[in-house]
């Protein structure tokens, strides 16, 4: 598995209000794209993996709404987020 426990843990802690936040926009996004860089990784060497394909836009339309809802609701989280994680835009 790609997202090991603890992992997934060291992600929460660093975007994260504290190590247990895994509810927090920030860290939810921060594990979406740990997942969108590794799923992006797998299309690149299985181009015809239609269902890597679909969990790739999927999770991609995920973060996507989670960052419009951040930038709605506090539009200084956001640019910190986008610029945390070097994201376009």
């Amino acid at each position: 598995m790609y997202l090991t426990k603890e992992k997934k843990q060291e992600i929460v802690a660093e975007y994260g209000k504290n190590a247990q936040d895994t509810g927090s926009a920030e860290a939810q996004i921060a594990i979406f794209t740990y997942r969108i860089q590794h799923l992006t990784e797998l299309m690149k060497k299985n181009k015809k993996d239609q269902v890597s394909e679909r969990a790739l836009v999927g999770l991609v339309g995920k973060r996507r709404r989670m960052l419009d809802y951040l930038k709605e609701t506090d539009i200084e989280r956001y640019r910190a987020i986008i610029k945390k994680l070097n994201l376009r835009k």
